[in-house]
């Protein structure tokens, strides 16, 4: 692939680390904290960080999987964060290719719009099973994950950078 111009070569991800920081997500997202409808989903942002870097390993199915888990631990409606997940994370593998050669904060606008996505077929199933509106405030989840990508961002892709090498004969 070729890259942009200043962009850093970075080493592969260690799978632990890529499996282990969605447990803790989902475990972050699994107390609780008197969830409100403006708080962000953090697996759901992880979900769609490494499904646009790690398209291979983190697909949909580990979204369908997830979002079971998350269904059976909400006692939500079944197949409501499964749906959205598996969505949410179909979007981002479609267009993995063409984000990573935007900058950090343009990242951050591209993938707004698939988490607006993501929450209104929550809410679209969560309505249609006769669940309550959870109110206007949860307009602000999306907003929030997405001002919350480029933090993400720089502390998950902190390991596979290369400490600058200061030898000018090797490109890498």
């Amino acid at each position: 692939m070729i890259m942009r111009q200043g962009q850093q070569l970075l080493l592969p991800a260690n799978p632990l680390f890529i499996w282990g920081s969605l447990l803790a997500a989902l475990l972050i997202d699994m107390l609780p904290l008197g969830r409100t409808a403006w708080m962000p989903d953090l697996l759901m942002l992880l979900l769609v960080f490494w499904s646009v870097h790690q398209p291979l390993r983190v697909g949909i199915g580990a979204a369908f999987v997830f979002g079971v888990v998350m269904d059976v631990q909400q006692a939500a409606l079944l197949g409501q964060h499964a749906l959205a997940y598996t969505a949410l994370s179909f979007f981002a593998i479609t267009m993995h290719r063409r984000l990573l050669w935007f900058s950090v904060p343009s990242q951050a606008l591209q993938v707004l719009p698939i988490f607006v996505a993501a929450h209104a077929i929550e809410l679209g199933i969560r309505m249609l099973g006769g669940g309550v509106f959870p109110g206007w405030q949860m307009l602000l989840a999306p907003l929030v994950e997405a001002v919350l990508w480029p933090i993400v961002s720089v502390l998950l892709l902190a390991p596979q950078r290369r400490a600058p090498d200061p030898d000018k004969n090797r490109p890498l």
